[in-house]
C-alpha cells in the first residue's frame, strides 16, 4: 500500500486540508488505501453508496461541496504520483452521511485534526477494534458505512492486513474466516454463518453491531467462535458509546455493554420505566457538527455531551439496554410502545427467524403498532397468540404481516419506513 502517492495525486490536483472529496464506489482494491492517504494528509473523504439513485447521490456529493469525486466509473490511479508527506496518523474522520434508516442524510462533519487529537483518535479506534500486527482484518460490509471503513483504517494503521469482499457471499466469508483474525459483522451476518456451520479458529477480535442481536443467534454464535473473541458494541457515525465483553453477555443479556474508556452515559427525561434519552460524554477533541445544519447540531449537543436520539435505560452497574430509536417511538393512545422491547418478546418463538415493529398511522390511537415477521413455520394467528401471553395490550401488534425477508440497508440494518409505507392508515 502506498498512501504517500494517493495524497501525492490529490495534491496534483490541488487538494489541501479540510478539502472534501467523494468517493462513489463499491468495495474494490484500493479503497481503503484511498481513503487513508487522504486521511492522513488532511483531505477528508466523503463515502458515498454508489447504489443510490444518481439524484441521491449527487445531492449528496453536491451538498458535501467537494472538490472532486472518484467512483468505479472513474477510478483514479496514482501509481506515477510523486509521493507526499504523510501524518503517521488520520488528520480527520470521514464525513459519512447518516440519516439512519429515516429521515434525509446529514453529514456528521469533524473538521482537521491537531496532531494530538489525531492521534488520540487513532489510538481509541485500536482499543475498540484491537488490530495487532501480523494479524488479517477481514472486511464484508460496504466500506462506504462508517464501521467497515473504520475497521479496515485501523487495522492497516496496526500494521495488520485487510481483506476486502466485494460483496457478500456466505461461503466465502465463511472460508475467510477460517484465518482471519478479526473481522465487523452484523447480527444478519451471523445468522447466515450459522446456517452455513462455519467455524473461526482465528478469530482473535470480531466485533458486531448494527441491530439487536437475537439472544439465539448471540449464544449460538458465542459457542461457535473462540473463547473470548465475540465482542458487541454500540455506536453510530456520530460517536461510539458502549462495548461489551463475550464473558459478560449470559449476565447482562439485551444490553450493549456499558461506556467505552473516556466516555460517560447518561439517560434524559426517563420515564417510570427508566427509559429515556441516552447521551453520552465525548472524550475530548471528538466533536462533530452536522454539516450546515447548525439547529439540528444544537439538538444533538448538551455541553460536551451529545445524542444521536436512541432510547434506553441504564442498570445499576451502568450496562445499558436500548429500547429503539426516539423517530420508531410509537405513541398508541397515549402509551410509548419501544419497538425493540417488542420484538426482543417476538423474536425469542422458537420459529421467528426475523422481526421487526414499527407503528403507522391510526385515526382511533393515533399510532398502531405493527410487526413483520419471519417464520420458519409459525403463521401470523400464532405469533399473535405468543404476543398475548407475553405482552401488555398497548405492545400488542395489532397487525402481523408474514414475510419471506425483511427490507435492509446494505449493513443489514431494517428499512421500518419502507415497511410501514406498505400498510394502510
Amino acid at each position: 500500500m502506498d498512501a504517500r502517492r494517493v495524497a501525492g495525486w490529490l495534491a496534483e490536483r490541488g487538494l489541501r486540508r479540510g478539502d472534501r472529496v467523494a468517493v462513489v464506489a463499491t468495495n474494490r482494491p484500493g479503497y481503503v488505501e484511498f481513503v487513508l492517504g487522504a486521511l492522513r494528509s488532511g483531505v477528508v473523504p466523503v463515502p458515498v453508496n454508489p447504489r443510490l439513485p444518481r439524484a441521491q447521490r449527487d445531492a449528496i456529493v453536491t451538498d458535501a461541496d467537494v472538490a472532486l469525486s472518484v467512483g468505479d466509473d472513474r477510478w483514479p490511479s496514482w501509481v506515477h504520483a510523486a509521493p507526499a508527506e504523510l501524518s503517521p496518523y488520520p488528520l480527520a474522520r470521514p464525513m459519512h452521511f447518516t440519516s439512519g434508516t429515516t429521515g434525509a442524510p446529514k453529514g456528521v462533519w469533524s473538521g482537521v485534526f491537531d496532531d494530538e487529537t489525531a492521534q488520540a483518535f487513532a489510538a481509541d479506534e485500536r482499543d475498540l477494534w484491537a488490530p495487532e500486527p501480523g494479524d488479517t482484518y477481514l472486511v464484508v460490509s460496504p466500506l462506504h458505512h462508517s464501521a467497515p471503513l473504520r475497521s479496515a483504517i485501523s487495522a492497516l494503521l496496526s500494521g495488520a492486513s485487510v481483506v476486502v469482499a466485494e460483496a457478500w457471499d456466505t461461503g466465502e466469508v465463511a472460508g475467510a474466516l477460517r484465518t482471519a483474525t478479526g473481522a465487523f459483522l452484523v447480527p444478519t451476518h451471523l445468522r447466515r454463518l450459522l446456517e452455513h456451520r462455519f467455524e473461526a479458529p482465528a478469530a482473535r477480535k470480531v466485533l458486531h453491531a448494527g441491530e439487536a442481536c437475537p439472544d439465539e443467534i448471540k449464544e449460538r454464535s458465542l459457542e461457535v467462535f473462540p473463547e473470548g473473541a465475540l465482542w458487541e458494541f454500540y455506536g453510530s457515525t456520530e460517536g461510539q458509546f458502549t462495548a461489551l465483553a463475550p464473558g459478560e453477555w449470559p449476565d447482562h443479556r439485551g444490553s450493549v455493554g456499558r461506556a467505552r474508556p473516556g466516555r460517560r452515559l447518561e439517560i434524559a427525561d426517563a420515564g417510570a420505566d427508566g427509559v429515556g434519552a441516552v447521551w453520552v460524554t465525548a472524550p475530548p477533541g471528538w466533536r462533530w457538527e452536522y454539516w450546515r445544519e447548525p439547529d439540528k447540531t444544537a439538538r444533538a449537543w448538551r455541553g460536551d455531551t451529545f445524542t444521536v436520539g436512541d432510547v434506553g435505560r441504564l442498570d445499576d452497574e451502568g450496562y445499558l439496554y436500548l429500547a429503539g430509536r426516539r423517530e420508531d417511538l410509537i405513541i398508541s393512545g397515549g402509551v410509548n410502545v419501544y419497538p425493540a422491547v417488542v420484538e426482543g418478546v417476538l423474536a425469542q418463538h422458537p420459529d421467528v427467524v426475523e422481526v421487526a415493529v414499527f407503528g403507522v398511522p391510526d385515526r382511533e390511537w393515533g399510532q398502531r403498532v405493527c410487526a413483520a415477521v419471519v417464520s420458519r413455520a409459525a403463521s401470523a394467528g400464532e405469533i399473535a397468540a405468543w404476543a398475548r401471553d407475553r405482552l401488555g395490550p398497548a405492545d400488542r401488534p395489532k397487525e402481523i404481516v408474514m414475510m419471506d425477508a425483511l427490507p435492509r440497508t446494505s449493513t443489514g440494518k431494517i428499512l421500518r419506513t419502507e415497511l410501514a409505507g406498505g400498510f394502510a392508515s
